[in-house]
């Protein structure tokens, strides 16, 4: 019995906090991508590349000489305004067409091979690190955890519940909501259904950089992290149900932390295959994904 206890304490707990720290980071993204899809039944993409800019944005901003906290204020902004562009320039110009998902697909797939190739070419190919603004550990249950995780789990978790409370106990909520359910009643309404759309892609797109801020001291930032990353958003937004903001967060937390333990007992290389396993295991029991369409909780 002892030796069972000290195996919970010493190995699975470490395990369940270093996933839990990944999964909220990885339920931005998701969230980013499924607020995207719910509204503009759009499929992006390039969000693995936003999500990748998002750190390297760090790595600039550091360079500068400005603080990390700075960075985490200023990138999300920043890759607002990328996302706005994007919608407005890009995505916009083929939205209204009769193939419009798979011209969206093959233009959001094109960005994200233009965005990575961009990012080889001003920062090369060479991985950079992000030293955490936060050091030291603190000891929980007998056992001391890096302190920089702990943050990204506090602050994580308030943004999750942030994007929550905006999107079902506001009136901005309500106005996208609504624009999702009915862009043409919405736009009788009044509501400026274009600039709606834009916003909330922008909104989806920072919350993939701000998953690239706080990754960004736990992980190398390198030229292809979004694409390696963004699989495991995808399935998170795939098993939680395409639109679904309950699902992202439910299957995000689910998944990182089976992830995470699973690497106790099988090596890491079969991750990917577990994790596609188990999304193959949900589709075939339910279709459509645990939950609905944005719009239900």
């Amino acid at each position: 019995m002892t030796s069972i206890l000290e195996w919970l304490q010493f190995v699975l707990a470490p395990q369940s906090i270093n996933g839990l720290s990944i999964g909220v980071a990885v339920v931005l993204m998701a969230l980013g991508l499924t607020i995207i899809f719910g509204l503009l039944d759009v499929i992006n993409m390039a969000h693995g590349e936003c999500y990748a800019l998002g750190a390297y944005a760090v790595v600039v901003i550091l360079g500068m000489g400005v603080s990390f906290w700075w960075a985490l204020l200023l990138t999300p902004l920043l890759m607002a305004a990328m996302g706005y562009a994007m919608e407005r320039g890009l995505i916009q110009q083929v939205f209204h067409s009769k193939d419009r998902h798979t011209l969206t697909l093959l233009l959001t797939f094109g960005m994200a091979t233009v965005m990575e190739d961009a990012i080889k070419i001003v920062f090369g190919a060479n991985p950079r690190s992000v030293e955490a603004p936060v050091s030291g550990a603190t000891e929980l249950f007998g056992l001391f955890f890096p302190n920089y995780r702990l943050f990204v789990m506090l602050l994580g978790g308030a943004i999750i519940v942030a994007v929550w409370l905006l999107v079902f106990r506001t009136s901005i909520g309500a106005i996208v909501r609504a624009a999702a359910h009915d862009k043409d009643m919405s736009a009788s309404l009044g509501i400026p259904v274009s600039r709606v759309y834009s916003l909330t892609f922008a909104f989806g797109v920072a919350l993939a950089g701000i998953a690239g801020v706080l990754l960004a001291p736990i992980y190398s930032v390198f030229p292809t992290m979004g694409r390696d990353f963004v699989l495991m958003a995808f399935s998170v937004v795939i098993i939680g149900g395409m639109g679904s903001i309950k699902g992202a967060v439910l299957a995000g937390l689910v998944l990182t932390q089976i992830q995470s333990l699973s690497s106790l007992l099988i090596s890491p290389v079969w991750n990917d295959t577990l994790l596609f396993g188990i999304m193959v295991v949900v589709l075939m029991w339910r279709p459509q994904g645990l939950f609905g369409k944005l719009g239900h909780a």
